[in-house]
C-alpha cells in the first residue's frame, strides 16, 4: 500500500468517524436539551457551542462537493 493510498484510507475513515460522532452528538445533545426543556429545568447553563458542535462534525464528515452544496444552501437561506 503506497503512501497516497494510506492517506486516502485515513481520510475516508476520519470522515466516517466525524459523521458518526456528529450524528450521535445530535441525538444525545439535542435529546438531553429537549428533555431539560420538557421537564421544566433551566437550559440557560448550556453554552450555544454545545448545540453547534455536532453539526460541525457532520459538516467536516461530508465530501467536498457535499460541503459546497451545504454552503450554497446555507447562504441561500440566510439571504432570504
Amino acid at each position: 500500500m503506497s503512501w497516497k493510498e494510506k492517506a486516502l484510507w485515513l481520510e475516508k475513515i476520519t470522515k466516517r468517524m466525524l459523521l458518526t460522532v456528529g450524528v450521535l452528538g445530535v441525538v444525545v445533545i439535542y435529546g438531553g436539551f429537549f428533555f431539560l426543556m420538557v421537564s421544566g429545568r433551566s437550559v440557560a447553563l448550556i453554552p450555544w457551542f454545545f448545540l453547534l458542535s455536532p453539526w460541525i462534525c457532520i459538516y467536516f464528515g461530508l465530501s467536498q462537493t457535499q460541503q459546497i452544496k451545504v454552503l450554497h444552501w446555507f447562504v441561500k437561506k440566510v439571504k432570504k
